[in-house]
């Protein structure tokens, strides 16, 4: 099966292929929350999947890349971010402000790529417990299909380091706010060598995305060498990762502002610096993006990217976001302006 290189070729597959592949498996996973016992349980996965049903349909694009193995790539994606948007809305709203708790909880998203780890207790630590077996649930469904796909052993590793760094990440930025940022420099400090330079603020951005692992586990469709697996690992993970999340927490400025959440965007020392930085990342995303296999493929999410991001309500409905977006537009090219104006096709297809 063709991977598409155009952008018209892209949207087509994503309206006949992706959604209504991605929006069936999510609807399975919401009958599966509606039946959580515990009250907030229930309502934390029930949200997640309402309010956030963009990441699964933005992360399961990667299901194109895997051929015949389509529909189970989607699955294992859609399971697998359903997972991180469940355990974002926990820890977000959590009773708990816990390191240990947040580590809990987040040991579901290293056990969901290792088939055969039994699911335990992922909510030892809190107070509400009784989810119905819904996250071991997520876990094993992620369990299940990897185990079976051909280069999934060789890229095991790499998908497991990307994991590390997301629930790091989570669980650092969840604690008590006075700790929040000093924890997050102490872990950037173990970890700088292992990356460009760059902020701390910047490395979070890049540890928070999902992007790289949904990559690898659709190229694990077919065998894999260990150069494979770093060149694919390496495509995305510093550069086309932290240019995800910047435009993340770019579009949830207001919103965290008044929630007083930690947004990575807060420590520019002001916006045309913040502006030349993300433009610097998504020139060097575009530059890592080369070396991939199906790099056009690569290159034409990286610019829809900018699209759905900057076509959200949030920055619609905000005069200075959107006078700002419009420069990340420009600096996106014709092939973002076309996904910005066909945002229906992600939104409201």
């Amino acid at each position: 099966m063709k991977v598409p290189t155009k952008p018209w070729t892209l949207l087509y597959k994503i309206q006949q292929e992706v959604l209504p592949d991605t929006r069936h498996y999510l609807s399975e996973w919401k009958v599966k929350a509606d039946k959580i016992p515990d009250d907030e349980l229930r309502k934390q996965a029930l949200s997640s999947i309402k309010e956030k049903t963009f990441h699964c349909e933005g992360g399961a694009v990667y299901g194109l890349l895997a051929g015949q193995e389509r529909k189970n790539i989607i699955r294992f994606i859609v399971a697998y971010q359903t997972i991180s948007d469940y355990l974002d809305n926990l820890c977000d709203r959590s009773t708990s402000l816990e390191e240990r708790d947040f580590r809990m909880l987040h040991q579901s998203m290293q056990h969901a790529l290792t088939p055969g780890e039994e699911p335990v207790n992922y909510y030892r630590y809190r107070q509400n417990q009784d989810d119905g077996g819904y996250l071991a649930s997520l876990v094993l469904t992620c369990q299940n299909i990897l185990k079976d796909l051909p280069g999934f052993r060789s890229a095991q590793d790499s998908m497991h380091q990307l994991a590390r760094y997301y629930c790091d990440l989570q669980v650092f930025k969840h604690v008590e706010k006075n700790k929040r940022v000093e924890l997050l420099e102490n872990w950037f400090a173990r970890h700088k060598q292992e990356v460009p330079p760059m902020t701390w603020y910047e490395f979070s951005a890049c540890a928070g995305s999902t992007l790289g692992i949904f990559c690898l586990a659709a190229y694990t469709s077919n065998s894999l060498k260990t150069e494979e697996v770093n060149i694919i690992k390496n495509g995305y993970f510093p550069w086309v990762q932290g240019f995800h999340i910047m435009l993340d927490y770019f579009i949830d400025q207001e919103e965290d502002r008044k929630e007083n959440d930690l947004n990575f965007i807060f420590y520019y020392e002001n916006e045309e610096k913040m502006v030349q930085r993300i433009k610097y990342f998504k020139e060097k995303a575009e530059l890592s993006i080369r070396n991939l296999p199906d790099w056009k493929f690569h290159q034409l999410i990286n610019k829809g990217l900018i699209a759905i991001y900057l076509a959200d309500k949030k920055v619609q409905e905000d005069k200075k976001l959107k006078r700002t977006s419009k420069r990340f537009i420009r600096f996106g090219g014709l092939s973002t302006l076309f996904f910005y104006l066909n945002k229906r096709v992600y939104r409201q297809a």
